[in-house]
């Protein structure tokens, strides 16, 4: 299926560039009329997403995060946030809950917090060569007064 509208970001791994990203996200997926409850689970996959790929993917540089975002005539958005950063060894055992590679400070729960919050979450990795998170979330149609 082609998407009806995207949109296409490239950003530094600062962590000032997260709240930018899960922003962005939130304003664009705004195209599909979806509930409060709809935009915050966006956006905070997003900022799990980001957070991500500037804790991990970069933890001793700066690289670039590029976030993708499409929308579906079926009304789903599918956002896709991408590195070319360490990439991950094991992807199956990082997505298990309290995994972390970022020490004690670090939950490891963020491929678990963006599974939840969205409909479908696929991670593509190779190590040394970065990692690609996509997700998708549909919204449902509202009945116009």
């Amino acid at each position: 299926m082609k998407p009806v509208n995207e949109a296409k970001l490239v950003f530094l791994s600062r962590s000032a560039n997260e709240g930018f990203a899960r922003t962005a996200a939130a304003c664009f997926a705004a195209q599909l009329d979806p509930t409060l409850d709809e935009v915050n689970d966006i956006k905070t996959a997003v900022s799990e997403a980001v957070t991500n790929c500037i804790v991990h993917a970069y933890p001793e540089k700066l690289g670039t995060v590029t976030l993708r975002l499409r929308l579906y005539p079926d009304n789903t958005l599918e956002i896709m946030v991408k590195d070319a950063g360490v990439g991950i060894d094991d992807v199956e055992k990082a997505r298990k809950p309290l995994y972390t590679t970022g020490g004690d400070d670090r939950s490891g729960m963020g491929f678990t917090i963006m599974e939840s919050f969205m409909d479908t979450l696929k991670v593509r990795s190779r190590p040394g060569k970065g990692t690609t998170v996509t997700m998708r979330r549909r919204i449902a149609r509202r009945l116009q007064a």
